[in-house]
């Protein structure tokens, strides 16, 4: 593939996110020193962060065609097949982008490493244009990323990078008709986790650590689950705090779907009900009665660079 742009995706700092809110930054100041906060914090964030971005975009525009996005854009921009993408973190910036461009190979920019784990941004600015040379050279480490896909009875369809949650917008009870496997059930809960291999190390992992510290309490024995591979054609699911009545049970509540099962949830809830993708609630679809979802894992896949063989330079 010859790459001829680069797309850009950068996000709003808290700070940036605090003067659209307060209009200034001498009023965002005063809010959160009034309210006993640290606003250096806010404003040290702030300049890392553009610090970083300005540094790779300045250096990618000496090599590669650049085009800088909001994260905001990001549902309605149609990638081309000759973009490649630089995020500039943090890793849920990777993960919502990742949804959008599907195998475009994707660069993940720590912009304060001090700061942020990174897990999906192994590269800081300066490492980030080497990995950028290495996708045009064709030289370039990718590692494949399995998502998993939602699909609704109309053809609505909703991908996520890390889980999807299937459930109501509020916290009241959500009411559905679940069947996997042969079996079926009506239930009434918390809502419905589905994970992939990368969110298995994330929402699900907490879902987990719950259910044993119960378990310790109780002296039973929790099998231990490690996480998933990145690329494992398969995803775990969980249902959250499911409720035992006359009318819903709990006998289907957490298992795993290889690459050609599907989980079927018809929706009984009249209003609210959603699905929403990588804990992103603005990214969602409406799940409301009359609406049959099938969640399995999508056909795509998500593409991104790492650092694992990067190209050392020869020495002159």
């Amino acid at each position: 593939m010859n790459f001829e742009r680069a797309v850009v995706v950068k996000r709003a700092t808290r700070l940036e996110e605090l003067v659209a809110r307060f209009n200034t930054k001498a009023q965002a100041r005063f809010y959160i020193e009034n309210a006993g906060g640290n606003f250096s914090d806010y404003d040290a964030e702030d300049g890392a962060y553009h610090s970083s971005l300005d540094e790779i975009s300045h250096a990618l525009r000496g090599i590669v065609k650049l085009h800088l996005i909001d994260r905001s854009f990001l549902a309605n921009y149609v990638f081309a097949e000759n973009e490649l993408v630089v995020v500039v973190g943090q890793d849920g910036l990777v993960a919502n982008t990742a949804k959008y461009a599907l195998s475009r190979p994707i660069i993940g920019v720590n912009p304060e490493p001090a700061r942020y784990d990174g897990i999906l941004l192994p590269f800081n600015a300066r490492t980030g244009v080497t990995a950028v040379r290495q996708v045009l050279e064709g030289k370039a480490h990718i590692t494949t990323v399995s998502m998993a896909e939602a699909r609704l009875n109309d053809g609505q369809r909703l991908l996520a990078f890390n889980d999807l949650f299937i459930g109501v917008r509020t916290h009241v009870s959500a009411r559905y008709r679940i069947a996997v496997h042969g079996k079926q059930e009506e239930q009434s809960s918390s809502g419905i986790l589905v994970s992939t291999g990368a969110g298995s190390t994330g929402w699900m992992s907490s879902v987990f650590n719950m259910a044993a510290g119960i378990a310790q309490m109780t002296g039973t024995r929790v099998p231990k689950l490690g996480p998933l591979p990145w690329s494992a054609r398969q995803l775990l699911y969980v249902v959250r705090e499911p409720f035992v009545s006359k009318t819903s049970g709990a006998h289907i509540t957490a298992g795993a779907l290889a690459e050609r099962e599907s989980l079927e949830i018809e929706s009984h809830m009249p209003v609210n009900g959603v699905i929403f993708s990588d804990g992103i609630e603005n990214d969602f679809i409406q799940f409301n009665s009359g609406a049959t979802a099938h969640v399995g894992v999508a056909a795509a896949s998500a593409h991104l660079v790492t650092n694992a063989k990067l190209v050392r330079q020869p020495r002159k």
